[in-house]
Formats: C-alpha cells, sequence, structure tokens
C-alpha cells in the first residue's frame, strides 16, 4: 500500500548550538515523528565521529526527527537514503559543469571536495528503533576550512529555507518509497550518484586502512571494496579518498 505523504513540521531558528542536539532533546521528551529544524547559524555542530563542523549563516543546518517502523540493522541505510535526498536537492540548484559525486555512505563531493555532510543518530533497545535524528549540512555559500580534506560551496547560492523545504520534499519522498518497497530503488538511486566504480579509496576501521577499489553496495547498503583480487563489504569506517576528498 502506498505511503501517505509525509508532512514535515519545520521549526526556523536564527541560531543554535545544534540542530541534532535539540532534535534529540525534543525525542527524548517524546516529540512525535515528522520534525524538522532549521538554524541560520549554528555555535556547537558536529560532524561524523566528534569532529567539529563549522555552520556560519547562508549555509544549511538541518535536521529532522524520524521514528521509523524498521529493524535496527535496517537503520544505516537512512544513511544512503538521506544522501541520495540532499544530492538531488543539490542537483538541482547546481549549474552544468561541477562533478557531483556521493562518497560512502553520505559525503557530497562537488569536484572531488567536500559540500555536505550527514551525521546520522539513533537510540533503540536492540530490538527496535525508537528514532532516528538525521543532521544535514551543506555548504551554500561558504566553504569551511577543515584540516584534513578539500571542500567546496555551491557556485549560486539559493535561499537557505527554499533549499530546506526542497530538501526535506526529496528526503519524504525517498522515505515513502523505502516505507512502500523497501531500500532497493534507495540503493539504486544511490548508486546514480557515487563514484565511478574502480576507483581508488580505503576505509580506515579500527586504526587500519584497507586500501582497494570502489565496487558497489552490498544487499545491505555496505561499501563493497575490492582488495587484491578479494571483494570486502565494509558497513563502517571512515572512507578515504587519494585527492583529500
Amino acid at each position: 500500500m502506498k505511503q501517505a505523504a509525509r508532512l514535515w513540521r519545520l521549526q526556523i531558528h536564527e541560531v543554535l548550538p545544534s540542530t541534532s542536539t535539540l532534535c534529540r532533546t525534543l525525542a527524548a521528551e517524546g516529540e512525535p515523528d515528522g520534525l524538522a529544524v532549521l538554524a541560520r547559524r549554528q555555535s556547537q555542530a558536529r560532524g561524523t565521529r566528534g569532529r567539529g563542523w563549522e555552520t556560519p549563516a547562508g549555509n544549511l543546518a538541518l535536521s529532522v526527527l524520524m521514528r521509523p517502523t524498521f529493524a535496527p540493522r535496517d537503520a544505516a541505510q537512512i544513511s544512503l537514503l538521506a544522501g541520495v535526498a540532499t544530492a538531488e536537492t543539490v542537483a538541482h540548484y547546481l549549474p552544468p559543469g561541477p562533478n557531483l559525486a556521493l562518497k560512502w555512505p553520505n559525503d557530497l563531493l562537488l569536484d572531488g571536495a567536500k559540500l555536505s555532510g550527514i551525521l546520522v543518530e539513533s537510540h533503540g533497545n536492540g530490538a527496535t528503533v525508537d528514532w532516528v535524528v538525521l543532521g544535514i549540512g551543506v555548504n551554500l555559500t561558504h566553504a569551511p576550512i577543515l584540516p584534513d580534506r578539500r571542500t567546496a560551496r555551491l557556485p549560486v547560492a539559493p535561499d537557505v529555507e527554499e533549499f530546506a523545504q526542497a530538501l526535506l520534499a526529496r528526503l519524504g519522498h525517498w522515505m515513502e518509497v523505502a516505507a512502500d518497497v523497501g531500500f532497493a530503488p534507495v540503493r539504486q538511486a544511490w548508486r546514480g550518484f557515487a563514484l565511478p566504480l574502480g576507483s581508488m579509496m580505503s576505509v580506515k576501521l579500527g586504526g587500519v586502512e584497507h586500501a582497494g577499489t570502489f565496487a558497489g553496495l552490498g544487499e545491505d547498503g555496505g561499501l563493497m571494496l575490492e582488495i587484491e583480487g578479494v571483494m570486502r563489504n565494509f558497513t563502517a569506517g571512515d572512507v578515504l579518498l587519494p585527492n583529500g576528498g
């Protein structure tokens, strides 16, 4: 049965320490599914693995709270879904020329430099997922300086609220698709934005780097690397590219 269109309750704040922190707090207080929080500026934004993430005025700082019905083992695939929704939204505002690509699981690259990052946080009891918070940052007007990678911004910056509404529409669309027919279409859409097969990359996991070539996605949404002729499926780790993306 086709799911009803998702309606988001969008809160807009001038300044917040972190949109995701607010969503997590509200989730613990019982806030229902469908909350979206937009901040025109964040003062204490966070990236993956505790990294800082600068969000000056003009860039996107958006978090959403969802209460999904899938099993915990499928929660990681939300990361791919968020990447697809973000890539599609950026592509709508991107003029011809720059190359847009997704780096597993959801970093969005523009000509090899980081344009967007997504932080996925969830809470459950091991058998069910209580809530998921997606924190989405996109460099619309400014490219913050990061110590370990190149960054990019959009050539022509859209209005932040307009961009947020467009992104929420694509996110809602893919949530409906996943609820209706599963994650297979999401994986297919992700592959459409992926780096070329055979691209050199490595996965840093537990302090060890595993270098190989990109071989697609596993059925579980994991990253497939060919390493010395052997296919390996990674479901966690930091992906590193030779050009610093």
